[in-house]
């Protein structure tokens, strides 16, 4: 199933999407995409309505490094255990919005995700559980003042920028995770070209390493980490990051 999140003429609303590419119809959930969803008969053509984040987290908990070529051009070594940050739930953007590059910085980076949005509250989850507690999978992009972050020696204003979380275009629950391409292209050129099978830490071993730290509830969003080839986004450009299986999360960039 493909659960998204829709602007349309009768509102904003969760919605399980359907039917072919170009295609598509919105069928509105009565109340909240977890568990089992009931719908409310009404639909929309897709293209009538405004394809928004698929989900408004509590928050977002993202992986550093979890990529050995992104760690080496990041000039460190691989991490022996998961690196976790936080990023603010007030970064998230959906599809076409604007990245918003702040004044104060002098370079902002894409980085392409897979992410992880939990399904249900949980805490202390064995690797073998993870798929149980997990919704599906969507699209990210870490988006990060470089200059902040290595100013700061810490990561939290350079991830933490409104905007700087975009996700989408919506969460596919019927996903395999394990070994799938990701790819980030500014301006149709691709910058960015992996597969998650090269992430050092599994979804399974990342979901344990968190929620022994914290408890995650439904909607909170995991980034699993972003791979080589990381660099920088000016305004007017349009970053572009795929998850075969899942879709193509796009958005322009502006300044501020």
């Amino acid at each position: 199933m493909k659960l998204g999140r829709v602007a349309s003429p009768d509102g904003v609303a969760f919605v399980a999407i359907e039917g072919d590419p170009g295609q598509e119809t919105a069928r509105e959930i009565a109340e909240h995409p977890f568990g089992t969803p009931t719908f409310t008969g009404r639909t929309w053509k897709l293209s009538e309505t405004r394809l928004l984040a698929p989900i408004l987290a509590t928050k977002i908990i993202a992986i550093g490094k979890n990529y050995a070529a992104h760690a080496a051009e990041m000039g460190g070594e691989a991490p022996a255990d998961p690196v976790i940050f936080l990023k603010p739930n007030t970064s998230i953007v959906g599809p076409e919005a604007p990245i918003v590059r702040p004044p104060s910085s002098e370079r902002v980076d894409y980085e392409g995700e897979l992410a992880i949005v939990i399904g249900r509250p949980c805490k202390d989850v064995p690797a073998a559980k993870a798929k149980d507690v997990i919704l599906g999978y969507t699209v990210a992009n870490d988006v990060t003042a470089r200059d902040h972050q290595q100013h700061d020696g810490q990561w939290t204003r350079g991830k933490g920028y409104d905007t700087f979380c975009p996700l989408g275009p919506w969460i596919v629950t019927d996903f395999d995770p394990a070994d799938v391409a990701i790819k980030t292209e500014l301006d149709g050129a691709v910058k960015q070209s992996s597969r998650t099978s090269l992430m050092l830490h599994s979804i399974g071993e990342i979901v344990e390493w968190v929620s022994r730290v914290m408890t995650l509830l439904p909607g909170d969003v995991i980034l699993t980490g972003t791979p080589e080839g990381v660099g920088p986004m000016t305004a007017g450009q349009r970053v572009s990051v795929t998850v075969d299986g899942i879709g193509t999360l796009s958005n322009p960039v502006i300044d501020k």
